[in-house]
């Protein structure tokens, strides 16, 4: 299971996202910056930010 947690990079930001793979993990992200703190356009810089802040964690079980 990978996470990414927001505030890691927009300090401050609660959102956080969590899925089995990097790139859905990275597809999220990408428009939670869209949608949320307005970037328009995603430059790679920040997709390699994103990536560099994804953690691997346990799978979560209900």
């Amino acid at each position: 299971m990978k996470l990414f947690e927001c505030g890691s990079l927009v300090p401050g930001c609660p959102w956080h996202t969590r899925a089995d793979e990097e790139a859905e993990v990275v597809r999220r992200a990408v428009e939670h910056m869209r949608t949320t703190h307005g970037e328009t356009i995603i430059r790679e810089n920040m997709i390699e930010n994103i990536k560099a802040r994804i953690v691997t964690t346990e799978k979560v079980t209900a």
